[in-house]
């Protein structure tokens, strides 16, 4: 077979998730090792990639009026390669081939491991499917990165996949089933990430807090027995961890935020509904209750931990009464930060076929949620001015001697100074709050 021109060049788009971000960064990262460098513009690259993402309403749809757009880069440079991979990948495999005669490979998200040898392949002019569910870690598959110099904050894959089977969720059948790694290496990596010039870690998982893996020794080891190991790393300053189930939120884990001074603040735990008739609609295992024991238990010990949640409004049967019920949980979580959804249906979910409710429906609903929300995230946030914040500085701002971190509570943060402090915790007095983002001074 002719061999085609070699892929040097690759450029990555990332839809979705922050396990998507953290899956691109490392397949950016493996492939340098073959020589392919990243590039900033599609139309530079020999290798294009659409990483998917399956969760948000018609995402099959936003990928191939992408593709189209594409057409017209292919057109001026046939050598170019077209690959989608994640959970839209895997959810619609084929059909992407069929649909799109551009692409050249489709790949699912636990088969990344395999994209030196699928490279190879289309190189040679093959199209390539490959949404296997293989048994190796992809992450232990994928090369290191040669990486120095690693920016201060860095996400830390420790758990795929999910087993609760939301009936409105894709997850379970475009990641699969719950798994874990292996401890020793997620330690490892953590080590590695540290001594690179990583300060804050973020333990990423579908369902982080259903972590349960085996050490080599045989003992089980849960989320809060690993984030122990990794808190004992001395150079890391910070931890963090999402996305949680508020049915895996043991009383272990609960309690670490009482006594881990490293892990942070900020706990994204949703909810999807404050009503326990949608709840055990959307088969989520867990009541208003239980819930709200679990955030008195962690402000007990943390008086001052910042909650964020997820919410779907409109869900097949929900009646305004349930609603209701949603915007008093609101009012008596406070949250600090919180993402709202109209309910979407999603082909071979359990919830697909139910009866949906008007789309003006969901959108009153939506936009009074979100006015809720509102109200409650800007008090959060006039909460902080005045006092003086940690914050760890991650990048340099819009403007000279500028800079930008993150509170504990994650909220960026926007502080002058006349050096560089990129990577430093510094004390900063909040002055202001616009929106999401604080301003402040530093002290001292």
């Amino acid at each position: 077979m002719k061999m085609g021109k070699k892929i040097e060049k690759i450029f990555v788009k990332t839809y979705g998730c922050q396990m998507n971000v953290f899956d691109s960064e490392r397949i950016e990262d493996s492939l340098s090792n073959f020589g392919i460098r990243k590039v900033k513009e599609p139309q530079w690259s020999d290798l294009i990639l659409l990483n998917t993402c399956h969760i948000r309403e018609k995402a099959a749809e936003k990928v191939y009026s992408e593709l189209g757009r594409f057409k017209k880069i292919k057109r001026e440079n046939p050598g170019i390669k077209i690959g989608v991979i994640g959970c839209v990948a895997q959810a619609e495999g084929q059909e992407i081939m069929q649909r799109s005669k551009i692409v050249d490979m489709v790949l699912g998200p636990q088969v990344y491991h395999r994209l030196p040898d699928i490279i190879q392949k289309i190189q040679n002019g093959e199209r390539v499917v490959d949404t296997e569910f293989p048994l190796e870690d992809k992450f232990e598959k994928l090369p290191q990165s040669k990486q120095v110099n690693r920016p201060s904050t860095s996400f830390l894959t420790v758990q795929e996949g999910c087993d609760k089977f939301c009936s409105f969720c894709v997850v379970p059948y475009t990641r699969g089933a719950e798994t874990s790694r292996s401890p020793e290496v997620i330690v490892r990596e953590a080590m590695e990430l540290v001594e690179s010039g990583v300060r804050e870690l973020t333990l990423l998982g579908q369902n982080v807090n259903a972590y349960q893996a085996q050490r080599k020794s045989g003992e089980l080891l849960d989320l809060a027995g690993l984030i122990e190991e990794i808190c004992v790393i001395e150079d890391l300053k910070r931890l963090r961890f999402v996305t949680s189930h508020p049915k895996d939120m043991t009383d272990d884990l609960i309690l670490l935020f009482g006594k881990e001074k490293k892990l942070m603040p900020y706990l994204h735990l949703p909810i999807q509904s404050g009503s326990d008739s949608v709840l055990k609609k959307m088969n989520r295992g867990h009541t208003v209750k239980s819930y709200i024991e679990t955030i008195e238990k962690l402000r007990y010990l943390r008086p001052d931990i910042a909650i964020s949640g997820d919410f779907i409004v409109g869900f097949p049967g929900e009646t305004e009464e349930d609603f209701s019920l949603t915007l008093d949980l609101c009012d008596r979580i406070k949250y600090a930060q919180a993402y709202s959804f109209k309910y979407s249906p999603r082909a071979g979910t359990p919830a697909y076929e139910r009866d949906d409710l008007p789309e003006g429906v969901k959108t009153k609903r939506l936009t009074k949620l979100q006015e809720k929300l509102k109200i409650h995230q800007k008090e959060f946030q006039r909460n902080l001015v005045e006092t003086v914040q940690e914050v760890l500085i991650e990048k340099c701002g819009k403007f000279s001697d500028q800079y930008i971190g993150r509170s504990p509570y994650m909220n960026p943060v926007v502080v002058a100074s006349p050096r560089n402090i990129i990577g430093k915790i510094i004390k900063i007095k909040i002055l202001s709050s616009n929106g999401l983002t604080l301003s402040g001074e530093t002290i001292g």
